[in-house]
């Protein structure tokens, strides 16, 4: 049930208002100055307030900016009996959602109200968004190899440098990216993702680059390439030994000279970027092959930060279980699930071929089939058959 405080010196006012919403399913509670309510909203959270603007003590305004201040997602709508132009516009200037004269017409308190909540809503909503998107899973562990790359991020992220980062499918280099974009100074800006083994090889050139609408059969409209929407931050090439020579010849030119042309354009576009590559092969191996050019794996791989397996770096298996058994209990919203001793201990014997992607695959399994607690035999059963 939403809830509503409403802040009036008038007593008849409070009541009036208090009987409506109560009636429309609101929770309400009521306070007769800006004083008792700025101490109720400081020690509550609403979701919406309606609270007059002429009151002794602290008034209407006064109230808002401090509201504000404490707690700016929730909605305020001020009401006034004396009200003007130039009253409404300062309230709306101070933050207030929107002003309604007294007495007020009903239908459109309701809408208002009713408006004012579904934008908290839709703000609280956007907010809890941006932050999973935003938020960096922590590199989890204490073994040398993931210390060792720790440190290498400290040193390498404020500077421009491009990184080459070399391990097996689903170690965790796209988080060794992420790490050094946040920790860089173009954290601020864009990290733009491309999976140069997800897009065929006649598309990469045009999603790298861009395209001019018609240079092509199905170019109906102009395209943004990857470089273009990474301007001012970094560009993270995963699975870039999969990349086609032709796209890897203008990958070059745009390290080189920090100029891209869109396919099918004769126009050059500044770009400022940093590259971050990452890779499951052997480049050195490809470039023998003759799939990889040798000058473009000179331009990639000015700090080179290799992701060990899991299989070698065991010691690390408890403490990222411990860490998905919290994650997992947070996106089910329920308690964390205990895992016996003997349990882990199983795990770190087990064959890790899909590294941490693997790991985190089982830990949710066991949560999902095995009992209060985790035990060895859950392990045996749903991890080790046979």
């Amino acid at each position: 049930m939403s809830s509503i405080l409403i802040i009036d010196d008038e007593k008849a006012i409070r009541k009036t208002l208090s009987e409506i919403l109560s009636y429309e399913g609101y929770k309400i509670e009521d306070a007769e100055n800006g004083e008792e309510g700025l101490k109720k909203f400081n020690e509550k959270t609403y979701d919406c307030v309606l609270c007059d603007i002429k009151m002794p003590k602290v008034d209407g305004l006064e109230f808002l900016e401090k509201a504000k201040a404490a707690n700016p997602d929730v909605p305020v709508i001020m009401i006034s009996g004396h009200g003007t132009i130039e009253t409404a516009v300062e309230a709306v200037k101070k933050g207030a959602f929107d002003y309604v004269s007294k007495p007020p017409d009903l239908n459109r308190l309701l809408i208002t109200i009713r408006n004012a909540m579904d934008r908290q809503t839709l703000v609280t909503e956007t907010k809890a968004l941006k932050r999973k998107v935003k938020r960096t899973q922590e590199m989890i562990g204490t073994s040398e190899g993931i210390v060792r790359i720790k440190e290498t991020i400290e040193k390498v992220a404020p500077t421009d440098a491009r990184v080459l980062i070399t391990g097996e499918n689903g170690v965790g280099k796209e988080l060794v990216a992420r790490w050094i974009h946040e920790k860089s100074n173009r954290a601020e800006g864009p990290l733009v993702e491309v999976n140069c083994a997800a897009i065929p090889s006649e598309l990469i050139e045009s999603e790298l680059f861009g395209h001019e609408k018609g240079s092509f059969t199905s170019a109906i409209k102009q395209r943004i390439g990857k470089f273009e929407q990474a301007n001012g931050g970094t560009l993270f090439l995963d699975e870039i030994g999969d990349m086609s020579l032709s796209a890897q010849a203008k990958v070059l030119r745009a390290l080189q000279e920090g100029k891209i042309t869109r396919v099918g354009a004769d126009k050059d576009i500044s770009v400022d970027v940093r590259v971050i590559a990452a890779t499951n092969k052997d480049l050195m191996q490809e470039v023998d092959a003759k799939t990889f050019r040798l000058d473009l794996y000179h331009r990639l791989s000015v700090i080179l930060i290799h992701v060990a397996s899991l299989n070698d770096r065991k010691e690390d298996v408890p403490e990222l279980v411990d860490f998905f058994l919290q994650e997992i209990a947070g996106e089910y919203n329920q308690p964390k699930k205990a895992i016996d001793t003997k349990a882990v201990e199983a795990l770190k014997g087990y064959n890790w071929t899909g590294n941490i992607r693997e790991l985190r695959n089982v830990v949710e399994r066991l949560v999902i089939l095995s009992g209060k607690i985790i035990q060895v035999e859950d392990v045996h059963n749903y991890v080790l058959p046979g």
